[in-house]
């Protein structure tokens, strides 16, 4: 089976192509600049040279549309035809209560991504116009919904709920609900499989660190908490998000800024964060060239995003009385040797003996960056969300059938 897999923003769509056959890339790509008369298509065939279109895309019908034209273009397509493609999977941020799992696009799981809209507002009607854009071009292919708050669903409501009102959380399901999930499960089980050990047996806590970031504590295989909240805004200090701060600092400054619901949200999730704190930027690339030429304001800002990751871990470490592997994945927490150094040079208490060799290697692979004493494994797993998306798909469609 042919799996496309598509992740819909606001004003782009990533794509890949999948033969589940043995869960090979043939093709991946993105459309960006969507609604505007020089969007820009880069298509990366496997195993040949990218090829790059500009073109007025307007919509994203037209985008999908595209996508399935350079797909099966003679030239710079993996495909003979449309029909190849068996199913398509659709990342859909936000899935409520109502989805514990990836389920089948029809009449009732769209209704019910339409009243979870209010929950994620930047991310689900985004997802929307990528699955009927899907159904324009591509009617009759089966579709699903992997969504990324479903590997959360098993926390407990001791760890979801919010001290507030317990009527809030009755009429309008405010609560906790995480995001990264496909990310935290997919990287979990590589973490399991890697050393050999049974995932159920494991205390694991893995470390979604790029510009958005989330830590999750996984114990028998289980989401048990997570640091983002009802919205991705909660949590660690991201690129341009603040995470965690005292509630009563929004009404303070709406008031004495003046500033409107819109205004103040924007602030907090576009203006915050590395980028708020540095003055410089959002990318942590740049932060850390910033703090070796000895810039005060990125050094604060690495050691502020550093600081609150570390205490993620410490309170997930009690919160599972215990910790037998940590794991670092996405942009940052991949590729920043080190964010990675400084953290673990930090939890000693725990017995993490960081190996600075290891550490410093760079590679697409899932590896141990501690010593053979370390009693925490701490491990660097790259991680994979196309392909849990592809996996569910699959299997969804197959069970359908």
């Amino acid at each position: 089976m042919k799996v496309l897999v598509i992740n819909a923003g606001s004003s782009s769509l990533k794509y890949q192509l999948y033969n589940m056959t043995d869960e090979s890339v043939l093709a991946k790509g993105l459309v960006e600049r969507i609604g505007m008369d020089s969007s820009i298509l880069t298509h990366k065939p496997a195993g040949r040279e990218d090829v790059t279109e500009v073109s007025e895309i307007l919509e994203h019908t037209t985008a999908i549309r595209k996508v399935i034209d350079i797909l099966t273009d003679k030239e710079n397509g993996v495909l003979s035809s449309v029909d190849e493609i068996q199913a398509v999977g659709h990342r859909v941020v936000h899935g409520g209560e109502a989805f514990k799992e990836s389920a089948l696009v029809d009449s009732a799981s769209k209704a019910e991504i339409r009243r979870l809209f209010d929950l994620a507002p930047l991310h689900n009607p985004a997802a929307m116009m990528g699955i009927r854009a899907a159904e324009s071009n591509m009617p009759g292919v089966p579709q699903v919904m992997v969504f990324d708050t479903a590997f959360h669903q098993t926390m407990p409501e001791k760890a979801y709920l919010y001290a507030i009102p317990r009527v809030l959380y009755k009429k309008y399901k405010v609560r906790r609900y995480g995001a990264h999930g496909t990310s935290h499960d997919y990287v979990s089980k590589a973490a399991a499989e890697y050393l050999d050990r049974p995932l159920e047996d494991m205390k694991i806590i893995t470390c979604h660190v790029g510009n958005g970031g989330s830590v999750t504590a996984v114990q028998g295989g289980v989401s048990v908490d997570t640091s983002m909240g009802m919205t991705p805004l909660e949590g660690l200090m991201m690129g341009t998000r603040s995470g965690d701060l005292d509630p009563a600092i929004v009404p303070y400054v709406m008031n004495k800024e003046e500033l409107s619901v819109s205004e103040v949200n924007s602030m907090l999730n576009k203006h915050s964060g590395l980028l708020a704190i540095s003055g410089i930027s959002s990318d942590m690339r740049e932060i850390t060239e910033g703090m070796e030429a000895g810039d005060a304001n990125s050094t604060l800002a690495f050691e502020m995003y550093e600081y609150r990751l570390r205490k993620y871990i410490g309170s997930y470490a009690a919160a599972m009385n215990g910790v037998d592997v940590i794991v670092f994945t996405a942009g940052v927490g991949e590729n920043s040797v080190v964010l990675r150094q400084k953290v673990c040079e930090q939890l000693t208490y725990l017995g993490v003996e960081l190996d600075e060799a290891l550490n410093a290697i760079r590679s697409g692979e899932p590896r141990r960056i501690t010593t053979a004493n370390s009693k925490v494994d701490v491990l660097v797993v790259p991680t994979n969300e196309e392909l849990v998306i592809a996996r569910d798909t699959h299997r969804i469609v197959l069970n359908s059938l």
